[in-house]
């Protein structure tokens, strides 16, 4: 598994007695994909390659949780139940990095720009909230919210409390697909309320981050196989616009999860170019770890050979260690960026869905100001 730090492999056999915090069965949702009834918890990526349905978390910072589970059917996500989840105050987030350490942060890469080291640097902070009443508080209650207040096409759950992973996604972007050998990747790069807004400065961010996953994919794809069938279209999501391109590829003979992972994460769209470059930048810039935010999320299904996972942007967790729900946002810089801008963008990508979660949505469409 790449990434900052990489996970020891475990093996956690099922049946494990929830004994701490409450009693909620593991699950994980994916659309309309439910899974229940876990067998096993692994943290080696090598399991993905065996047999079964496996539901996927790695963290930025290189952990890795894989659970396979035995019932896997297709069902609607829940209505959500008035009052069943109790989320924070809307006064009570704080974030990582306040707007002047942001604005900071923008300008401090920009001269890293500017000196050579990167071209592009994907900058973030973490918001996070006490719990009103943490005993109660299931990830799966606020799907039900997300799924109505912010649908997004890799919306989902995983709920393992006893391994320390409870999220809940309305992610809009594609990490990583998987149909036999052909492999996919749909980065974003380029945000704005509508279309009118995007600025040429978001279309650049977009092909640097097209060139690196090219190069990530290239590392573990057949030569000559890695295509860009579609580059900066326009998607329309709930309160804004981002601009997506897909990347394709044709897996080599031999190479299996574990190389996949290694070659190309953390995603590059959440990290920048070149990517280690920008991880050194991330690394002294940002003060709280980014955790299941900007790291992979989703689903493996070894039997046939498919798969789904996310960008864990747009992303809920719960830290049960602090009793607090966190929630991450940031943007990508460039040489281009306006440090009030790339502030404003950030607070865009995190407002519908903080709404959301603090019971501040009225309704489809709008949002508590």
């Amino acid at each position: 598994m790449g990434g900052p730090r990489a996970a020891h492999p475990h093996r956690v056999l099922a049946g494990h007695t929830l004994t701490d915090v409450h009693d909620l069965a593991p699950l994980a949702r994916f659309g309309p994909l439910v899974a229940t009834d876990l067998r096993d918890v692994t943290s080696d990526p090598a399991a993905l390659d065996s047999t079964g349905f496996w539901a996927v978390a790695a963290d930025f910072e290189g952990g890795l949780t894989c659970a396979r589970f035995g019932d896997v059917r297709s069902e609607p996500v829940p209505a959500p139940v008035p009052g069943r989840w109790r989320g924070p105050a809307a006064e009570d987030w704080t974030s990582s990095l306040d707007r002047a350490a942001y604005t900071a942060g923008v300008r401090r890469i920009r001269e890293h720009i500017a000196a050579g080291e990167v071209y592009q640097a994907n900058l973030c902070r973490v918001l996070s909230a006490p719990l009103p009443d943490p005993a109660a508080a299931d990830v799966d209650d606020l799907t039900a919210l997300l799924a109505r207040g912010n649908p997004a096409p890799y919306a989902g759950t995983i709920r393992l409390p006893a391994h320390g992973v409870e999220i809940a996604t309305a992610s809009p972007e594609l990490y990583l697909s998987r149909d036999g050998r052909t492999v996919e990747s749909g980065p974003i790069k380029g945000t704005g309320r509508t279309a009118d807004d995007l600025l040429e400065k978001d279309h650049a961010e977009n092909v640097m981050i097209v060139d690196l996953v090219r190069n990530d994919l290239g590392r573990v794809c057949t030569g000559g196989s890695v295509t860009v069938p579609e580059l900066c279209a326009i998607e329309s999501h709930p309160g804004l616009v981002h601009l997506v391109s897909t990347v394709r590829g044709e897996l080599s003979p031999g190479a299996g999860w574990g190389e996949l992972l290694a070659a190309t994460f953390p995603p590059g769209s959440v990290t920048g170019a070149p990517k280690s470059s920008a991880l050194k930048i991330i690394d002294a810039l940002e003060t709280a770890p980014r955790g299941p935010y900007c790291g992979g999320i989703g689903w493996v299904d070894a039997d046939r050979r498919t798969a789904q996972l996310a960008v864990g942007i747009r992303t809920f967790w719960i830290d049960r260690a602090a009793d607090v729900l966190r929630f991450g946002t940031g943007a990508g810089i460039t040489w281009g960026s306006d440090p009030e801008r790339e502030w404003a963008e950030t607070e865009l990508k995190a407002s519908r869905l903080l709404a959301v979660a603090s019971g501040a949505y009225a309704a489809i469409g709008r949002t508590a100001r």
